[in-house]
């Protein structure tokens, strides 16, 4: 069985290092061994594990697993708001809220900041609406986002994936108004680059959810939630009305998962450096905030 590194860039340190995939052998069986289909169908095509899973993580005996996990992922709770402790269950745990000086940003209005923490690829420009993640097939933004695709056709694009051991709350990278969103229901694929090289359209195929965001700036953009295998619910907290740059837009329960921004063509540059890493088919780690694109 092939396995291929996921390599990552750490933006502070520049430095590249290799990803630990929690369940990375269980992964690569359900996604590479064609003798693993029905069990990739049960897991991933169907949201009955993933909602058993959420249930547990939201009982209270999910509680003793949160200390094994922060010292497992090196998790810097100096950052949350409450200690490990705190928590009623795992999925409090994880969606713990951080103090709001660990996550600084730009107050500058032509400033775009990562709306979250995880890995980030951009494509600052789409030939047409097509875009290929890491390791992965070409995917369309016209099957991502039905019914209000075309708008964006030829603009750019960012992808933010999130690990099991990232903040995982979300936010508006620039300022506006929402004017439509839209639920999307789907299947609950794995985002890790392990699945996405397996072929699945994880971004046309999987749950998600689209919100407009008509700025003054940059015309309007599309930010996407993309559910996973283990989410238990993409949770949206700012829904409608007026929003500010870093306002909190919501949070993933416990899984991995996924965000992507969505721009009009001719609307904004994204930082050098993830433009960069991005050309070599490398993700870069990144933290909510921290400068991500500026409007032209």
């Amino acid at each position: 069985m092939q396995r291929d590194p996921i390599l990552v860039v750490d933006r502070e340190t520049g430095e590249t290092f290799e990803e630990a995939v929690l369940g990375e052998k269980w992964i690569r069986w359900a996604y590479q061994n064609a003798s693993a289909k029905p069990v990739e169908k049960l897991l991933f095509r169907s949201s009955l594990i993933s909602r058993l899973m959420g249930a547990w993580f939201d009982s209270r005996f999910s509680k003793s697993k949160i200390a094994a996990v922060v010292e497992e992922l090196s998790i810097d709770m100096s950052e949350a708001t409450d200690p490990a402790d705190s928590y009623g269950c795992f999925n409090d745990f994880f969606v713990r809220n951080l103090r709001p000086e660990a996550r600084p940003f730009s107050a500058d209005p032509n400033d775009i900041v990562s709306p979250a923490d995880g890995r980030v690829l951009v494509f600052p420009e789409l030939a047409e609406d097509v875009f290929v993640p890491v390791k992965g097939y070409p995917m369309s933004v016209r099957t991502m986002l039905p019914g209000v695709a075309e708008q964006f056709i030829g603009g750019a694009l960012a992808i933010v994936r999130l690990c099991p051991a990232d903040y995982h709350r979300y936010h508006f990278p620039a300022a506006g108004r929402i004017t439509a969103a839209q639920d999307i229901p789907g299947a609950l694929h794995s985002v890790n680059p392990i699945a996405l090289g397996a072929g699945p359209d994880v971004f046309g195929e999987n749950k998600r959810t689209w919100t407009l965001i008509e700025t003054e700036t940059l015309g309007s953009y599309c930010f996407v939630e993309v559910g996973a295998f283990g989410v238990g619910s993409i949770v949206n907290t700012r829904t409608s009305g007026a929003v500010q740059k870093m306002d909190e837009k919501g949070y993933f329960k416990f899984g991995g998962s996924t965000v992507v921004v969505v721009f009009e063509p001719g609307k904004v540059r994204f930082a050098d450096d993830l433009v960069a890493n991005s050309a070599k088919g490398r993700e870069t780690l990144v933290k909510v905030g921290q400068p991500f694109a500026t409007t032209l």
